[in-house]
């Protein structure tokens, strides 16, 4: 199963690795999930995880920066010109990894991935409920 991963999920899954998010990294772990990143989404993983007032350990954001590099499927994805109409243009990564893809996007912020896009777009519960680690 393939996936574009929202930042939010990957700090939730850090900072509390028995909740949904976990799972979702826990699906990675086990290979039963292959995240799909582009170099913007990649980018903006590592400035998230390094936010000091989140207190998540450098060693963790770390390693799954570094289990990102080597698992994950890496897609091209083109600039943002405005359509579709986003909430959060920022969000144009994921959204354009997931439609290169043919992916669902999982995400604790459904209202920054509105219907009418062309992707699937899941909570991290939603995921889990679909398809346990």
């Amino acid at each position: 199963m393939h996936a574009v991963v929202d930042t939010n999920v990957w700090v939730s899954a850090l900072l509390q690795p028995a909740s949904p998010p976990g799972a979702v990294l826990r699906s990675v772990l086990a290979g039963t999930l292959v995240p799909v990143v582009c170099d913007t989404a990649m980018a903006e993983y590592g400035l998230v995880l390094a936010r000091p007032r989140l207190r998540i350990s450098p060693a963790d954001a770390t390693q799954l920066m570094g289990l990102l590099h080597l698992v994950a499927q890496w897609v091209p994805v083109p600039p943002y010109a405005g359509r579709p109409a986003l909430p959060d243009p920022k969000d144009w990564p994921f959204i354009a990894c997931a439609l290169a893809v043919g992916c669902p996007v999982i995400t604790g912020n459904l209202k920054h991935f509105p219907a009418g896009l062309g992707v699937q777009v899941l909570t991290a519960r939603q995921w889990a409920d679909a398809w346990p680690a």
